[in-house]
């Protein structure tokens, strides 16, 4: 059974950094891609950052690219998402998600197949 389980969210004031981890169990890390996504109520929810399956390759959206860095830890079986200078705009449940590697960018929903749970990420100003 896999398991993908987010932490490291919480409540963080306009400007603040937090780092946020997912530890994904029950498949062969090594051979996924993985990515972040986030929601915020009462909209879709969007693309953050994507990173290939041996961390060499990494894809951001204009909203979070140079506050954002993805990385990935596959002796642990770990993804991180780092943010800097966050925004109120920030402020959503964050979703790590893992596909098997191949093509695509990893930036669409419907590229992955496994996903977590959320944790959620509050900016206040």
């Amino acid at each position: 059974q896999v398991q993908m389980v987010e932490s490291g969210g919480g409540l963080v004031q306009a400007g603040g950094s937090l780092r946020l981890s997912c530890v994904v169990s029950g498949l062969p890390f090594g051979d996924y891609a993985t990515g972040w996504f986030r929601q915020a109520p009462g909209k879709e929810r969007e693309f953050v950052a994507a990173i290939s399956w041996n961390g060499q390759h990494a894809y951001y959206p204009d909203s979070v690219a140079g506050r954002s860095t993805i990385s990935r830890d596959n002796a642990k079986n770990t993804i991180y998402l780092q943010m800097n200078s966050l925004k109120s705009e920030d402020t959503a449940v964050y979703y790590c998600a893992a596909r098997r590697a191949g093509r695509g960018s990893g930036m669409y929903e419907y590229e992955y197949t496994y996903w977590g749970q959320g944790t959620q990420v509050t900016v206040s100003s």
